[in-house]
């Protein structure tokens, strides 16, 4: 099942979900005191949704040519174009879209994270966050925003600051990039995760040698992909 549902936003002196509604095609809206931002994001439930009483929710963020206010291009890559082709998945999967002309802000997808654990059987031990190009670099940004309520982690070449990584060194991590990619060199890549192993944290990383930007085809298609996302699982902070 694929729909569209509502998150209404309020930034005071920090986000604040208000409001969820479960009408199809309307729109997330976010608020401050002077900027009006929309967001709107598909959302898949497990075939099984009802039988259990907890799912891992996998959030998918995609790259800068799928912005917008058309939620039909968020279907061009990654999970949200194998669920639309017929894909089932054992997670909740939430695909977002970033308006025209923005990036992603860690501080929205935190409150849609909020949002999404309020409303939906959200296991919040099992969150994990993956995207592509402008999304690669949202996942690593979002795991230095709030490494602590994240199982794992698959940015698809993206990149980020080298010193965010003293903040997750311990998440589960497991990055991909092509070799030959010109739009965002492979290094973006290889130093956060050289960084993280500086500071003792155990990523993978997988580089394939022929690939050029379109390192996510492949990863998204290949089924250990998934496995792994699965056996991860959070782990609480120490007291």
């Amino acid at each position: 099942m694929l729909r569209t549902l509502l998150l209404l936003l309020v930034l005071m002196t920090s986000f604040a979900p208000i409001l969820a509604a479960d009408n199809a095609g309307q729109t997330a809206k976010k608020l401050d005191t002077t900027v009006r931002v929309e967001m709107s994001y598909l959302l898949y439930l497990p075939k099984d949704y009802d039988q259990k009483e907890s799912w891992p929710l996998l959030v998918f963020l995609h790259g800068s040519g799928e912005r917008g206010d058309d939620l039909e291009l968020v279907k061009t890559h990654g999970p949200p174009k194998l669920i639309a082709e017929g894909k089932e998945f054992p997670f909740i999967v939430v695909s977002p879209q970033c308006p025209k002309d923005r990036t992603w802000e860690p501080i929205e997808l935190n409150a849609l994270l909020d949002d999404l654990t309020k409303s939906y059987k959200v296991d919040p031990d099992r969150i994990c966050i993956t995207g592509l190009s402008m999304g690669g670099f949202g996942t690593w940004e979002l795991a230095a925003f709030a490494p602590s309520r994240l199982a794992a982690i698959a940015p698809i070449c993206g990149g980020g600051e080298l010193h965010w990584t003293k903040k997750f060194k311990d998440l589960p991590t497991w990055a991909f990039h092509g070799a030959k990619d010109m739009g965002v060199p492979v290094e973006r890549t290889q130093k956060m995760i050289d960084a993280m192993i500086k500071h003792g944290g155990t990523p993978k990383l997988t580089i394939y040698p022929e690939a050029e930007h379109d390192s996510w085809t492949e990863t998204y298609n290949n089924p250990e992909f998934y496995d792994w996302l699965l056996a991860q699982k959070r782990v609480p902070a120490a007291k």
